[in-house]
């Protein structure tokens, strides 16, 4: 649940930052204060229509393979990405408040941003997500600490026993690890 978590989330901030970016250098495209629901909007058909789209069209795009040649194919898949692409910016531009003017500038080169801006958050999004999460296990500790009044912040020079040390490593209690050995 967490990675989910983290990663609807750090996609999402991402995604309003290329939003914004889109605004900001395609005039045609009105975003504004929009990104942030059109965030919503495009993080969600991402995590969720984007596999089902990407499948349907490679399964389609299979049946006529060996008919065509690596450049054709490479070509095929391109095609077949950017219009999964135009699919979910569609949904964006009907679901949010972003408005675009003309073809090419409000439906053809915003997808084309969007295809390398998540080419790019794919490069670098396993560092982002693990920096989400370390962001995510520390408000939950603060937030835990501070809801147990008995809770005493621990200090980091505190010394601890060999089975707490242990427990730490492997994350087994004695009794688990002892029949774990059993095994």
């Amino acid at each position: 649940m967490k990675n989910r978590i983290v990663r609807a989330v750090s996609l999402y901030a991402f995604t309003v930052v290329v939003l914004l970016a889109i605004g900001l250098l395609m005039p045609q495209v009105s975003v504004g204060w929009h990104a942030l629901w059109a965030g919503v909007v495009l993080t969600a058909a991402a995590l969720l229509i984007k596999p089902l789209l990407t499948k349907i069209f490679r399964n389609a795009a299979a049946k006529s393979a060996s008919d065509r040649t690596r450049v054709g194919e490479k070509v095929v898949q391109y095609v077949l990405v950017f219009l999964v692409e135009l699919i979910i910016w569609v949904l964006t531009v009907i679901f949010s408040g972003v408005h675009v003017r003309g073809f090419f500038w409000g439906y053809v080169l915003p997808p084309l941003a969007l295809l390398i801006a998540w080419i790019i958050y794919d490069a670098i999004d396993d560092r982002i997500e693990a920096k989400a999460g370390q962001l995510y296990d520390r408000v939950g500790t603060s937030v835990r600490g501070a809801s147990r009044p008995d809770a005493s912040p621990s200090t980091p020079g505190a010394p601890t026993t060999k089975a707490a040390r242990e427990e730490l490593a492997d994350g087994l209690t004695p009794e688990q690890r002892r029949l774990l050995d059993e095994l």
